[in-house]
């Protein structure tokens, strides 16, 4: 498996760090984990356009992670020679969700097939909302959801990939809970979306100090990787962002409670599990 962090930003804009998503390809299978800002322009410096995509999944129906799933489907729809349905796997909402972007997007797709000859139908979006304990397959990927504690946001999933005995877990976001350690338990790799709860405290706003009870933060994604005998721990979702020079600050953090290997770093940032 190749575990791809496409965006490792935060809904904080950021002109170095695109919104949260991650890219996993596993055999022939290439599978896209949420769909931030900037997306596509990520996914084309991955070499691996949303015409290339076996399957999105989404975490939860948060906008900064969800902010870019339009040119997702819009750019698959345009730069595919035949017809390329897609299908979308997320918890409850995911529905309501795709429908009302598919009706915001109805006239441009209606212009495109006005003008184009070879449009012959609108981009083909199959929407498939799930609940943990659920188990799927894309191409020979095993597909198995979990829940995870994002509260108030509910209800949110998370993702666990296995593939010629390798696995990865893609946490989205949350605070450790029981859920997650059990879905975590002996993978390969833990993908989860972190925050410095130090930096955080030295900004006395309300709206940002909020976000300090429903983010993990490194030290809890490092026990949550330790609890679950995890190998390789993978974090993305920086807030702040990492500045330059500050990546192995971060990675001390989650080392001081993690023995394993530790990834992080600028979006495009690549590892083989």
């Amino acid at each position: 498996m190749d575990i791809t962090l496409l965006g490792t930003g935060s809904p904080i804009p950021d002109p170095n760090r695109a919104g949260p998503s991650t890219l996993v390809r596993a055999g022939e299978q290439v599978i896209l984990c949420d769909a931030g800002r900037g997306v596509v322009m990520r996914l084309a410096g991955a070499f691996a356009g949303p015409a290339a995509l076996s399957a999105i999944l989404v975490t939860h129906l948060h906008s900064d992670h969800l902010t870019d799933l339009n040119d997702v489907i819009t750019t698959r729809w345009i730069m595919s020679t035949e017809s390329a349905p897609i299908t979308i796997y997320g918890p409850v909402g995911l529905d309501f969700v795709v429908t009302k972007m598919m009706e915001m997007l109805s006239l441009d797709v209606g212009y495109r097939m006005d003008h184009h000859d070879d449009l012959n139908e609108p981009p083909v979006v199959n929407v498939v909302e799930v609940a943990p304990g659920d188990s799927f397959t894309i191409g020979n990927v095993a597909v198995r959801v979990g829940a995870t504690n994002h509260q108030p946001v509910e209800p949110t999933v998370a993702f666990r990939l296995e593939h010629d005995g390798t696995s990865v877990v893609l946490g989205g976001d949350g605070i450790p809970c029981a859920a997650l350690d059990e879905l975590c338990a002996g993978a390969t790799a833990y993908v989860q979306t972190v925050l410095r709860d130090d930096i955080v405290k030295l900004f006395p706003l309300p709206r940002f100090q909020d976000i300090l009870d429903y983010h993990s933060t490194v030290e809890q994604a490092a026990q949550t990787a330790t609890k679950a005998g995890v190998k390789t721990l993978i974090l993305t979702h920086y807030v702040p962002g990492i500045g330059p020079g500050q990546e192995d600050e971060w990675r001390a953090i989650a080392a001081a409670h993690f023995s394993g290997d530790i990834v992080l770093g600028d979006d495009l940032t690549s590892v083989t599990i």
